[in-house]
């Protein structure tokens, strides 16, 4: 007995607001979930007497919240709809898509599926062409609020800024259980959704516990819908997750909300946990055996059985439906079972994009769009002089010229044009669709980013410092491992541009923090770092343009001062990542710097009259690594000099592979020159005393070559 299929889409894509809810299929799904989650509760519980690779390594059930979830689902009808989801949602991607066997395999650490064995069974996924589409999990709690305000953000944008009236009509649904209204990415979720009254619907599982927390400790009173009955610009609606009738009627009237253009809305739903939080827990801890017991009171499979019966179905169908599901699931378990155990061979790739591979993720631009970018690497030679943000504003402004799909936002960005004045006058030019303010949210502002790259669009997104990305540091690794986490399935290139570093004669330890090697040792990021205005040109343009995400350092010193001034290269020229540029050559050291310290090793090697190489990497992910062993090979002695600290800063890295690598070459100890392990101070005196100075380097240098 088949299940029926989806309905069809009405030409202009838009879902028939208001039609029937299709019981047997909501039913069936339900049924579906919650024989997978017996199936794995009883695999697990008899584990002694099992064979081992039938166990689930971290099993999360979703029994109580399953019924709601199927409903929701099948308002989820439009070719541009997404959903983010949590650990607790397999039901909402049963109900859209996801095959049972893969919804066995993932959880059982198989091949293939929504990751290959490389992340949590539950942690799913659901990429699409058309279709609705699930934005992949992670296993953090909140991080799937803002991604889904950058999906919606771009539905308004393919819709009234690219003329796609395919996207007429799309919504972002978030899930979420009550616990996870505490966090950074909730709050900041709704603020842009509100404020920009976005096309979000705000769904909330609250079945009253936060593994063993209760909810009174997460919002006040314990009910979010009542704290934010008045909420600006929030339709606001709270009921039972359990009775079909009600939770349809509440499902049904804030998507048609959403669908028909009047802002956000939030729904919460009350359900019963009908299990412990994971495999591993063991609620009796923490709850009674009554508290326990009156949960099951209202499972939710019962009230839609006597709803649905005989009002929508006789007991024979349901009867039948019931067969039908234990033939699927047991179909879906012996072969999910079947599948191989992931191949640890594989596990190397998909850090980052790979050419060739016969698919392609979903995100970023569209090849056809890269193509019809022209591109050279070859630099003009009678370019005006520019200084280093001069350069930035020039290539942001051509770039925004030559590709529709691109955005630059972040704090203070629009009509002020950034605290640096970067991107002074690109929102007069270009529209505050592309060039645009944001909340003070570095986790909205990177959250969304990820959002709005997997809907097809070129976020460059700006952090106003580099210490203030600790906010976001959540998402900023979640999209690095994007790519790897769902094995090509998903990717987000966004472009995060984040000034950082010393100032002209100031420093202090919040907005003067360097510390790139966070981003060198976070999973699938880029992270460049030009020491002047052609290479941030090419460099930069060439981050806009990967399929990777790229940390774009602008350091304070040059964007201060002109330091950096070159000429520009021209309106196409770009810079590949990882390839190095050589200063000057030289037979006696090896010196290796990058960002704002290459203007004072320069200055310092012109002062010793000494025979140094002086390498500029320009990124340190990747960084050159052939460029700086071949002359350390020739010259047998290296220096690194930075900015960021002593302890575990990348010049260890460089050290570390240059002793490896060219150990026989090497005629003395490499050495380091940074910053000591201390906070950028302010004081002129006190900053004097912590960075590297042209004099301090010169005379390292003749240290190294008298070893």
């Amino acid at each position: 007995m088949p299940v029926p299929s989806a309905r069809k889409k009405t030409p202009d894509a838009r879902p028939v607001i208001g039609a029937p809810f299709d019981w047997r299929r909501i039913a069936y799904h339900t049924l579906v979930s919650r024989a997978m989650d017996d199936t794995e509760e009883a695999t697990n519980r008899n584990r002694t007497s099992v064979p081992k690779d039938h166990l689930v390594l971290y099993q999360f059930s979703a029994r109580g919240h399953d019924m709601a979830q199927c409903i929701l689902a099948s308002r989820l009808d439009h070719p541009h709809d997404a959903a983010s989801a949590y650990y607790r949602s397999r039901p909402l991607l049963l109900a859209l898509g996801l095959g049972i066997e893969d919804g066995f395999a993932s959880p059982l650490g198989r091949s293939g599926g929504f990751s290959d064995g490389r992340d949590i069974g539950v942690v799913c996924n659901l990429p699409r062409a058309s279709g609705p589409v699930v934005l992949p999990m992670s296993g953090d709690v909140g991080s799937q609020y803002t991604p889904a305000a950058g999906w919606a953000q771009s539905i308004t944008y393919h819709r009234d800024v690219l003329r796609d009236r395919s996207w007429r009509g799309a919504i972002a649904v978030v899930l979420g259980g009550e616990a996870s209204v505490a966090t950074n990415g909730f709050w900041s979720c709704l603020t842009i959704a509100t404020t920009l009254k976005l096309p979000v619907l705000f769904y909330v599982e609250d079945n009253g516990l936060g593994i063993s927390v209760r909810g009174g400790m997460q919002t006040p009173g314990g009910n979010v819908a009542a704290n934010l009955a008045s909420f600006g610009n929030l339709l606001v609606r709270d009921g039972d997750g359990t009775d079909p009738a009600a939770a349809s009627t509440l499902i049904d009237e804030v998507v048609r909300h959403v669908r028909e253009g009047n802002g956000p809305a939030m729904l919460r739903l009350t359900v019963p946990r009908l299990s412990s939080h994971s495999g591993p827990d063991n609620q009796k801890g923490y709850r009674s055996e009554a508290e326990i017991a009156q949960d099951w009171e209202r499972d939710p499979v019962p009230k839609l059985r006597a709803f649905l019966v005989p009002a929508h179905l006789s007991e024979s169908e349901w009867a039948n439906l019931e067969r039908q599901v234990e033939r699927d699931v047991q179909v879906g378990l012996t072969a999910a079972r079947a599948r191989p155990a992931p191949d640890p061979s594989t596990i190397h790739r998909h850090v980052y994009a790979e050419p060739d591979i016969g698919h392609q993720a979903m995100g970023g631009m569209p090849a056809s769009v890269r193509d019809a970018l022209g591109t050279t690497d070859a630099p003009q030679e009678t370019g005006d002089l520019l200084r280093f943000a001069e350069a930035v504003r020039r290539t942001l402004d051509r770039e925004l010229s030559a590709n529709p799909r691109l955005l630059v936002f972040g704090e203070d960005v629009g009509l002020k044009g950034g605290v640096h004045l970067v991107t002074e006058g690109l929102q007069r030019k270009h529209g505050v669709a592309r060039v645009f303010d944001t909340s003070l949210s570095e986790e909205g502002i990177i959250g969304r980013a990820v959002g709005m790259a997997i809907a097809g669009l070129v976020p460059v997104a700006e952090i106003q410092f580099r210490k203030y990305a600790d906010p976001a540091t959540e998402q900023l690794n979640n999209c690095g491992t994007l790519r790897w986490r769902t094995a090509n399935r998903f990717c987000a290139p966004i472009v995060v541009r984040m000034p950082g570093g010393f100032g002209k004669d100031v420093g202090d330890p919040w907005h003067s923090l360097s510390a790139e090697v966070l981003w060198a040792h976070a999973i699938g990021w880029q992270v460049a770092m030009p020491s002047n205005a052609a290479d941030a040109v090419g460099l930069l343009r060439s981050a806009m343009r990967s399929p990777n995400p790229t940390i774009f350092f602008e350091h304070r010193s040059l964007l201060m001062t002109s330091d950096g001034s070159a000429r520009y290269p021209g309106d196409d020229y770009v810079i590949p990542l990882g390839v190095a540029r050589t200063i000057r050559a030289g037979t006696d050291l090896t010196l290796v710097t990058w960002g704002a310290m290459v203007h004072r090793c320069a200055e310092a090697v012109a002062a010793t009259g000494a025979s140094v190489a002086l390498i500029d990497l320009r990124t340190i992910a990747p960084w050159d690594r052939e460029a700086v062993l071949a002359s350390v090979r020739t010259t047998g002695r290296c220096l690194i000099v930075h900015e960021d600290t002593l302890t575990a800063g990348f010049g260890a890295e460089v050290a570390a592979v240059v002793a490896r690598e060219a150990f026989w070459n090497l005629d003395a100890p490499v050495d380091r020159l940074c910053v000591e392990d201390v906070p950028m101070p302010y004081h002129p005196d006190l900053l004097n005393a912590v960075l590297p100075s042209a004099e301090r380097i010169a005379e390292r240098i003749r240290q190294v070559l008298a070893a």
